[in-house]
């Protein structure tokens, strides 16, 4: 069982930096493939990032390639999104989620288990 819980979030300016945070529970959270996902108003939830456990390959969508960072901490049980070079079309809902296993696409939210409750980033122009 792993519990998620996000922070960081905030209302910026384009241009600014934020770190999402992802708070982990579970002995096991360093075996888990962890990723972070955004849900616009009105839109499905998508994909921004992933971060494998095992080699810590890492995983971008295409929008935000050299803008969004994902790392962790495992000694923290702590997942971060550094987010550099914010743009209005990057205000959502983010969400973190660890899946055990990805079956068949790290850019799947089908593939992960737990979620965390989301966290509001906005940015204005």
């Amino acid at each position: 069982q792993v519990q998620l819980v996000e922070s960081g979030g905030g209302l910026v300016q384009a241009g600014d930096s934020l770190r999402l945070s992802c708070a982990a529970s579970g002995r096991t959270f360093s075996s888990y493939n962890m990723g972070w996902f955004s849900q616009a108003p009105g839109k499905e939830r998508e994909f921004v990032a992933a971060l494998s456990w095992r080699g810590g390959r890492t995983y971008y969508a295409d929008s935000v390639k050299g803008r969004f960072t994902i790392s962790r901490d495992n000694a923290k049980n702590t997942v971060y999104l550094q987010m550099n070079s914010l743009k209005p079309e990057d205000t959502a809902v983010y969400y973190c989620a660890a899946a055990a296993n990805w079956r068949s696409s790290y850019s799947d939210s089908n593939e992960y288990y737990y979620w965390g409750q989301g966290t509001q980033v906005t940015v204005s122009s």
